[in-house]
């Protein structure tokens, strides 16, 4: 790593604390598709880092608010975000550093308990106060009072439309997308906004040592909680049993495994822009089945 970032590093993590900070290890980690990360070892003890393009300056300060307002809940596990910003061509986050261990017993049930009572936060309306990203495409959060409408207009639209420009998508889809935002309101139950996660795969959420689950890359917003779970059944990952404590805990809807597709729309529309391949043709059988 750059010894003058380390530097700038050393240096704001010294005013933050007001006392001088030095780091003593930077390890890089393996495993993010967009960011990279590393643990550096301070005087303070070690802290998690990520990195990424200064292009993305916004990023990390909208992954940051997304920390605080999980852990705001206490609903589950969220590493405590401690500073972000830029330094020449990197922009980063540090955060709190939490090791990893492995599931224990109870390890599932805390998982989708933990998860019901974060969607147990609710407000009068769908979105967010900002923008933020998922990935590093921007995620439209404009409040809107229906789910319908903010499915259409802040997640699905924008998106088939981007594939169109993209020339990954045609008039046929284009014509099935807002064929299918007039059905929407049609298709959901209506349900209170609850607070999503937003990006909620396997590789997003880990057990301690001692076994309890810790959630964390947020794409936040108000919305309908299927979205979460249909997340969570997209690749893999997820044991049999927390869907059943998740429905003792806080159950779904009536058929909403019939939904699962649909929600998973907009995450497999983030993956056609940002990754293209399969996951052009597998949103286009999407669009096709629902509209």
């Amino acid at each position: 790593m750059d010894k003058h970032f380390l530097h700038h590093l050393s240096t704001i993590l010294t005013n933050h604390w007001h006392s001088q900070v030095d780091i003593h290890n930077y390890s890089s980690v393996s495993g993010g598709d967009i960011n990279e990360a590393a643990i550096i070892e301070t005087s303070r003890g070690p802290w998690f880092l990520k990195l990424n393009h200064s292009s993305y300056a916004s990023m990390f300060e909208k992954e940051f608010n997304g920390l605080q307002l999980l852990r705001s809940t206490g609903a589950l596990k969220v590493p405590a975000p401690l500073l972000f910003g830029s330094y020449q061509q990197y922009t980063y986050l540090i955060m709190e550093y939490l090791p990893k261990g492995h599931a224990g017993p109870q390890s599932v049930s805390w998982l989708a308990e933990g998860l019901a009572a974060l969607h147990r936060n609710s407000h009068e309306q769908f979105g967010l106060g900002e923008d933020n990203y998922i990935g590093t495409l921007v995620q439209q959060n404009t409040w809107k009072t229906s789910w319908a409408d903010f499915y259409a207009e802040n997640r699905v639209l924008p998106l088939v439309r981007q594939l169109v420009d993209m020339k990954q998508f045609g008039t046929k889809e284009l014509r099935q997308a807002d064929a299918l935002a007039t059905r929407l309101a049609a298709i959901f139950p209506v349900e209170s906004p609850a607070l999503l996660h937003g990006d909620l795969w396997a590789g997003n959420y880990m057990f301690m040592g001692n076994g309890e689950p810790v959630m964390y890359d947020p794409a936040v917003y108000y919305g309908h909680r299927e979205m979460d779970i249909a997340m969570t059944m997209l690749f893999g990952g997820f044991d049999n049993s927390f869907y059943q404590r998740y429905q003792e805990a806080f159950p779904l809807e009536a058929d909403w495994r019939k939904r699962v597709l649909l929600c998973q729309l907009y995450p497999l529309l983030v993956h056609a822009v940002l990754f293209g391949g399969h996951y052009v043709g597998q949103s286009a059988g999407i669009l096709g089945q629902y509209a």
